[in-house]
C-alpha cells in the first residue's frame, strides 16, 4: 500500500483529500446525529420557573414550624415543597431520590 502512496502527484492529492475530508465529515456528522437522536432530554427542571436563569428558594428560618420537607427531584405539585412524586420516579427510573427535611430540634 506504501508504494502506491509514494507514487502519487500533488495533483492526485488535490483530488483525494477533499474527497476524505468529506467522507471524515459525513461520518462524523453522522456519528453526532445518531449520538444525539438516542438521548433523552436530561434537564432536571423541565416546568419549575422556566422564565428565570436559575431557580432559588429562599426561606427565613423562622418561619419553619415542626417540620419542612423540601422537594429534590423536580417533579413535585408543590414546588419547591415535596409532595411525594419522587417515590413514583424512583419507581420508574431505578432512582433513590428523596426529600430534603427541615426538623426542628425537640428540648
Amino acid at each position: 500500500m506504501s508504494g502506491y502512496v509514494d507514487r502519487l502527484q500533488a495533483q492526485d492529492w488535490g483530488v483525494l483529500l477533499p474527497v476524505f475530508g468529506t467522507v471524515l465529515a459525513m461520518t462524523f456528522f453522522y456519528a453526532s446525529y445518531r449520538a444525539r437522536k438516542g438521548q433523552k432530554d436530561l434537564r432536571v427542571n423541565r416546568r419549575i420557573q422556566k422564565d428565570v436563569p436559575k431557580v432559588v428558594t429562599m426561606m427565613d428560618i423562622e418561619d419553619i414550624g415542626d417540620k419542612l420537607t423540601f422537594c429534590r427531584c423536580w417533579k413535585s405539585k408543590k414546588f419547591p415543597y415535596c409532595d411525594g412524586s419522587h417515590n413514583k420516579h424512583n419507581t420508574e427510573c431505578n432512582d433513590n431520590v428523596g426529600p430534603l427535611v427541615f426538623k426542628r430540634k425537640d428540648h
